[in-house]
Parts: structure tokens; C-alpha cells; sequence
């Protein structure tokens, strides 16, 4: 079947449009579904925990910066995991995380098993340089923000 001249020079360019239209489409899916916490520049903040005896510790952090106060207060588990970890003079728990507001977000809490006061020791460093440190017999809370 032979098209008239105007349907074959239309044909390509109807799917030009149509694949410019795809790609536009698929682009801004991908830019929406970039959460609005994680731009701008990230900071490394490192966690550090340890103990002056051994001790198994319940340990809590935050390694992303919620979108804001409202999901953070609604569910705050969802942003701060927990971990289990053997810790001790000479073992510490460390971790590097990418935050976007650390001065709002940056937080570990270390507490030690029921009867046990290890003396608990944290530290929060932003960017190489240490913002908070704290210490107490069962636990410890290091953020840069008054919880």
C-alpha cells in the first residue's frame, strides 16, 4: 500500500513526537520521585559508640533526613533503624552517614542490657569534626538538635 507524500513525511515525525513525548514523560517521573530531603549538598556524619566494658547495646540512628517534621513525628521508627551491637573499650560501633540538615537530624542513642552499667560512651562528628559526645552508665544520646 503506497501513502500519499503528506501522510509519509507526517508518519516519522508523529513518532518523533511520540518518542520526545516518552522521554519527557518518563523524565519528570524519575526527577518526581526524587524525595525533596535528599537534594542539596550532603554532609558526612559519623556515629561512634563504645563502652568501658563489654556490653550489648541497643543502638539507634538516623541515616536519612526525613522530608519533614510532621512524617518524622508521625513515625519515627521509619527513620531511625536500630541495631544490636557488641561494643567495649577497644571494639567501638561506627558508622558514615550522607545527611542533607544534620543540625536537625544527626542523632544516635545507645543504651545497654537492664543491670548492666558499662558506662556508655557516644560520639557525632559532621564534616570531620565532632558536634556532640556524651556519656552515662546505661546509656548515651549524641544529636546536635535539643530532643
Amino acid at each position: 500500500m503506497k501513502f500519499p507524500a503528506a501522510i509519509r513525511v507526517s508518519r516519522p515525525r508523529a513518532l518523533l513526537r511520540l518518542a520526545s513525548a516518552t522521554v519527557l514523560a518518563a523524565s519528570s517521573v524519575a526527577v518526581a520521585s526524587v524525595p525533596a530531603h535528599a537534594q542539596g549538598p550532603l554532609r558526612n556524619v559519623k556515629y561512634t559508640v563504645f563502652t568501658e566494658g563489654p556490653a550489648y547495646l541497643d543502638i539507634y540512628y538516623r541515616d536519612v533526613d526525613p522530608p519533614n517534621w510532621a512524617d518524622y513525628s508521625h513515625n519515627p521508627y521509619a527513620y531511625t533503624p536500630k541495631v544490636e551491637a557488641d561494643v567495649g573499650p577497644n571494639q567501638q560501633w561506627n558508622l558514615d552517614v550522607q545527611l542533607a540538615n544534620p543540625d536537625d537530624w544527626a542523632m544516635v542513642v545507645a543504651a545497654g542490657e537492664p543491670g548492666l552499667s558499662p558506662n556508655v560512651h557516644c560520639v557525632l562528628a559532621v564534616d570531620g569534626v565532632v558536634v556532640a559526645t556524651d556519656q552515662g552508665p546505661k546509656g548515651a544520646l549524641c544529636s546536635i538538635r535539643n530532643w
